[in-house]
C-alpha cells in the first residue's frame, strides 16, 4: 500500500512539473496572441489581461501599410531555395562521411556548425559588396546554406551510417555505380531523415535575423528584419508588432505540429544501427 502511494505521489507530482513547465512556455506565446487583438492602450493596460474586445486592425495594418506579404514571399523563397541547395551539397557529402568514414572533414563541417555567424558576417559582406550581390537572393540563401547544409550533413550522417551496407553491394552487383546505388537505393529508404532534416532546416532559415540584417536590402527583406518597421525613436507599435510575431511564428508552428511525427522519426532512425 505505501509503494502505491509512493507512486501516487510521484506521478501527481510529475505530472504537476510538467503542466508547470508547459505553462511557463506557452504563457508568452499566448501573451503574444492575444496582445496582436489588442489596440496599443489595452496592450499598456495590464488589469486586464483576458477581458477586451478583440479587433483585426493590427492585422490589416501588417499587410496594407507595412506589405507584409512582400517580406513572407521573401523569407519563403530564401528558406525554400537555401533548404534545397543544403540538400543537394549535404546529403552526398553526409552520404560520403558516413561510408568511408571521413572524420576529417565531419570534423571541419562541425567546427563551420559550431562557430558563431557572426564570424563570418564581415567576410561575407565584403564578398558579396565587391560581387554586387548585396541586397540579392543569391547572398541571402548562400549565407543561409551555412545554417542548412552543416545542419543536415550532421542529421543525416548516423542516419547513413544505420543503413546496412549490403543495400549498396547488391545495387553495385545489379549494375549500379555508386552514385546511382546513392540515387536508386539509398535516398528512397532515406526519407524519414530527408524530411526532418528539410524541415528543421526551413525553420532555421525561417527564423535566421543575423544574416539578412547585414545583407538584405528594400527588395529582399525578410520577416525577421521587418520587425524593425515597428520600432521607431518616439514609440513601439506593440499590436503592430505582436500581429507580425504571430505572422512570422505560425508556419513554424503548423508545420512543427503537423509534421512532428515525421520529425521524431528522422531523429531516431539513425539512433539504432541496422
Amino acid at each position: 500500500m505505501n509503494k502505491q502511494k509512493k507512486m501516487a505521489v510521484k506521478t501527481i507530482l510529475t505530472n504537476i512539473s510538467v503542466y508547470l513547465i508547459l505553462f511557463i512556455f506557452i504563457l508568452p506565446f499566448l501573451w503574444m496572441i492575444l496582445a496582436s487583438f489588442k489596440n496599443q492602450q489595452q496592450i499598456l493596460d495590464t488589469s486586464n489581461l483576458f477581458v477586451f474586445t478583440p479587433n483585426f486592425e493590427n492585422y490589416v495594418s501588417v499587410f496594407t501599410q507595412y506589405a507584409f506579404m512582400d517580406f513572407i514571399v521573401n523569407s519563403f523563397l530564401v528558406a525554400a531555395a537555401s533548404t534545397f541547395f543544403g540538400l543537394l551539397l549535404g546529403l552526398p557529402a553526409a552520404y560520403a562521411i558516413a561510408k568511408y568514414k571521413q572524420s576529417g572533414l565531419g570534423l571541419l563541417i562541425l567546427i563551420a556548425r559550431i562557430v558563431p555567424g557572426i564570424s563570418f558576417l564581415i567576410p561575407w559582406f565584403i564578398i558579396f559588396s565587391r560581387l554586387e550581390l548585396i541586397d540579392t537572393y543569391t547572398a541571402l540563401t548562400l549565407s543561409h546554406m551555412l545554417v542548412t547544409m552543416p545542419f543536415i550533413i550532421w542529421v543525416m550522417i548516423p542516419f547513413f551510417e544505420s543503413l546496412p551496407g549490403e543495400l549498396e553491394e547488391s545495387a553495385r552487383i545489379d549494375g549500379c555505380t555508386t552514385t546511382g546505388a546513392f540515387i536508386r537505393v539509398i535516398l528512397p529508404i532515406s526519407g524519414p531523415g530527408i524530411v526532418t532534416a528539410s524541415i528543421l532546416a526551413f525553420i532555421f532559415s525561417w527564423n535566421n535575423f543575423m544574416f539578412s540584417l547585414i545583407l538584405a536590402g528594400e527588395q529582399t527583406k525578410t520577416l525577421p528584419i521587418a520587425i524593425f518597421n515597428f520600432l521607431s525613436y518616439s514609440e513601439i507599435n506593440w499590436g503592430g508588432l505582436m500581429a507580425a510575431s504571430v505572422i512570422i511564428t505560425l508556419p513554424v508552428l503548423i508545420i512543427a505540429l503537423f509534421m512532428q511525427r515525421f520529425i521524431i522519426a528522422g531523429l531516431t532512425g539513425g539512433a539504432v544501427k541496422g
